[in-house]
């Protein structure tokens, strides 16, 4: 099994790095895991809708680019369906068993992601209405991932 992040600019904090590295590591016994970043659209402070527009379609062809025809794709949006660490364990699960070796999570900038990589997106998930940095995210979902493997394989891990 594959699992991939395409994710929206660089990690710089060093802790998020660690915390990532940590559970990257442990996925390894899981699946193969890889995290692929795309650059960011930079752009002025206070932007014209058209011009978000732009930064989010710039944005979004970068990630679409990453994604290839068979893999299946989560992206993290806050109008996405909110799940459960078990009902996301089970949707892994699933996914796996019915033939979806390879999955993708994709987290976007920090406008959020472009209307065509939504479109692409098999299912869209969401953390809750809070709004996250982008870094963290990361981080969360990782841990989130590996939590899914972890119920699957019945660790007592997740409670």
């Amino acid at each position: 099994m594959n699992i991939k992040l395409v994710v929206v600019g660089k990690l710089k904090e060093k802790y998020f790095k660690q915390g990532i590295q940590e559970y990257a590591k442990r996925l390894s016994r899981f699946c193969k895991f890889q995290i692929v970043e795309v650059p960011d659209e930079k752009a002025p402070e206070s932007l014209s809708d058209a011009q978000m527009a732009q930064v989010m379609e710039k944005e979004g062809d970068r990630i679409l680019d990453k994604i290839k025809d068979r893999e299946y794709v989560f992206a993290l949006a806050i109008l996405g369906k909110e799940r459960t660490s078990e009902a996301f364990a089970k949707e892994i699960k699933d996914l796996t068993t019915y033939g979806h070796s390879d999955i993708t999570f994709v987290i976007g900038g920090s406008l959020g992601l472009d209307p065509a990589v939504l479109k692409r997106a098999d299912t869209q998930i969401s953390f809750g209405k809070f709004t996250l940095p982008h870094q963290l995210m990361r981080l969360v979902l990782t841990e989130q991932i590996y939590r899914a493997f972890m119920i699957n394989e019945g660790s007592p891990y997740h409670k």
